[in-house]
């Protein structure tokens, strides 16, 4: 069995104020092992709210998982107590998040965070713990002698990479990636990216990246989901929907990426309106092997002829 996470009809709202958001929708899809999953879409996509149901992170309140199944290696981790949870974060799944600054501990040495991640799964002695901290610091580009250092002495790109070797430092399964180089400058972000590719491959996970911007999916991806309003309206290797994008939504992300040999006033808009997934339950199509699109395509009809 090659499968190792499948999410099933998984629906997430929040109650609010000012009323009930539907954030996730009836959302479906597989990961198999060691393929790079693309999770894309603008922001209030449901993307980020998926990645916490996986790590069953949902703050509670205002929170609520209301419907689905979120099945690691065939176990539902919807069913899985908090005491096997603690246990599975970090062991089994890992997660770098957007912004390093809020991730890390300010009043704790970056070798102390990385060792806590190791010892709170693994018996190791604290000569061990400390040597492992430092060989994860060097796996991603880090000096050792700095292993006593706090966060506030490093950059914003060295402290990312704190965060992945903390992410990594028990070699999990999976590791969710919540756009990683979002608090990045463009240099270092192409700098992390390769990092975690490597690294990816040196360790042999699986990884959900979570992204707005396609170009990351193609360089980084084996699979893309491209989401909308709290489900996925497309889905197919990055090779099939970089060749032929088929839902309007999707056309419409590709239409707003600027294109240095063309001079335009601004950039295209979405032209169509698309339905409310937290209404209506899309029907998904196989319109070539192993390219699924959500239908209806638009709130008027079933859709325009495929370009």
């Amino acid at each position: 069995m090659n499968e190792l996470l499948e999410i099933k009809n998984l629906s997430v709202e929040y109650h609010t104020d000012a009323g009930v958001v539907h954030a996730v929708n009836g959302l479906n899809f597989k990961i198999d092992k060691h393929e790079t999953h693309g999770l894309v879409g603008e922001t209030g996509a449901g993307k980020t709210t998926t990645a916490l149901s996986i790590m069953q992170l949902i703050p509670d309140p205002p929170g609520e998982i209301t419907s689905g199944e979120i099945l690691l290696e065939g176990k539902d981790l919807m069913k899985v107590p908090e005491s096997e949870m603690y246990k599975i974060r970090g062991n089994k799944i890992s997660m770098i998040f957007q912004d390093p600054m809020t991730s890390l501990n300010p009043v704790m040495t970056v070798g102390q965070q990385i060792e806590e991640v190791i010892s709170l799964h693994q018996e190791v002695s604290k000569d061990d713990l400390r040597k492992k901290a430092i060989e994860m610091l060097e796996v991603v580009g880090i000096r050792k002698e700095r292993i006593d250092d706090y966060p506030h002495q490093f950059s914003g790109g060295m402290k990312q990479r704190v965060v992945i070797a903390m992410a990594l430092a028990c070699n999990p399964s999976l590791i969710i990636a919540d756009e990683p180089t979002t608090a990045l400058d463009v240099t270092i972000q192409a700098q992390v990216l390769a990092l975690i590719k490597d690294l990816k491959e040196k360790y042999d996970t699986s990884m959900i990246l979570i992204t707005h911007d396609l170009g990351v999916v193609a360089e980084t991806c084996d699979k893309v989901s491209v989401c909308y309003g709290g489900t996925i309206v497309e889905h197919a290797s990055v090779k099939d929907l970089f060749e032929t994008p088929y839902h309007p939504y999707t056309k419409a992300l590709f239409s707003a990426i600027p294109k240095i040999d063309e001079d335009v006033e601004r950039l295209e808009t979405l032209s169509v309106t698309l339905p409310d997934f937290s209404k209506i339950k899309p029907e998904y199509r196989e319109v070539s092997p192993g390219h699924f699109v959500a239908f209806p395509l638009t709130l008027e009809e079933e859709g325009d002829d495929h370009e």
